[in-house]
């Protein structure tokens, strides 16, 4: 079978990918010759991490139904406003995509002067996967619980280190501080891979990271979940309490992975941009490889995503402004 064809019929099946989503169903039809060459991802961060890891395997799950190559472009650096601004200042044609997350919502409300705006300059077109925090201990640690690590953090100064200043684990950890009245010192490494490899060294007590950094680890007893930051306790890990269940109520918080595009996108190609990424989410295999990396599939529309990145990005400035957090 010719690659054109396997484009044709990949591109048909997106028509039926979202049948419930009147949105979709009422969008304008996107120009018929869409795509008709390679797309640029931008993803914000360094190679590794899994916000990395999930765009790209969006990107090979989207570019198998587009009939197009969605290609990677790493832009990392300045808590991820490299490479934001590289795509709100690109041409809103469809071309260039953006692998966001929570980060968004964070920087609107962590700097204060930015060259796009955060809440303004990107499309919503997949909200992608949950991506839940967790505390980590190292499985010797005398902490076996987060009771146990709040009585200890009351009792003697704690280092607790997270994947960077700003980062969602940070912002996490700042509520927590503020539901427990508690006060620990915090470490931002540049990277979670760094803040694990202190804590299994025995340089921290415990950290605040995603989950898809320390699954295998907590799997293999290397690391002890003290509790996770979503709602519902995470299908990787479902031994591990949320922080509601572990005696902190109504403290959540979850970040995401997906994708915006520049504003001023027209609706057809945006509606096809997404229907793609919705049906790449559905594919078993794809599916099988994000629950390997500790997240689940978000099933909302894009309008969804918008409400979260406006409403993450009012709550983070309240964290930020009582915390008096100030970015690197």
């Amino acid at each position: 079978m010719s690659r054109n064809m396997l484009s044709r019929r990949g591109l048909l099946a997106l028509g039926a990918a979202l049948p419930a989503s009147p949105a979709l169903a009422q969008a304008p039809s996107a120009p018929g010759d869409f795509p008709s060459h390679p797309l640029r991802l931008i993803v914000p961060v360094a190679p590794g991490g899994s916000q990395d890891v999930v765009a790209r395997l969006i990107a090979r799950g989207m570019g198998e139904l587009l009939g197009q190559t969605l290609q990677v472009e790493n832009l990392p650096g300045a808590g991820s406003n490299i490479g934001y601004e590289a795509a709100a200042r690109a041409r809103p044609d469809g071309y260039t995509l953006l692998a966001g997350s929570d980060s968004l919502s964070i920087n609107a409300a962590l700097f204060p002067k930015l060259n796009y705006d955060p809440l303004t300059a990107f499309a919503p077109i997949l909200s992608g996967v949950a991506v839940p925090q967790i505390l980590v201990v190292r499985a010797d640690s005398a902490v076996q619980d987060l009771a146990g690590f709040v009585a200890a953090a009351k009792g003697a100064p704690q280092a607790v280190g997270t994947p960077g200043n700003g980062s969602l684990s940070h912002l996490v950890g700042e509520l927590m501080q503020q539901a427990a009245g508690l006060r620990w010192t915090h470490v931002p490494y540049r990277g979670g891979a760094l803040a694990i490899n202190d804590l299994l060294a025995g340089h921290l007590q415990v950290v605040w990271i995603n989950i898809g950094a320390v699954a295998d680890a907590v799997k293999a007893g290397r690391l002890r979940g003290l509790a996770v930051s979503s709602e519902a306790r995470a299908g990787a890990l479902p031994s591990v309490p949320t922080l509601e269940e572990a005696g902190l109520p109504g403290l959540t918080a979850t970040g995401w992975h997906g994708l915006v595009a520049p504003a001023g996108i027209d609706p057809g190609i945006a509606a096809r941009l997404s229907a793609a990424g919705t049906a790449a989410l559905q594919k078993p295999e794809l599916a099988q490889r994000l629950a390997g990396l500790g997240v689940e599939v978000l099933d909302e529309p894009p309008a969804a995503l918008s409400r979260r990145i406006t409403a993450d990005a009012a709550r983070w400035a309240a964290v930020v402004r009582q915390g008096s957090l100030r970015p690197d």
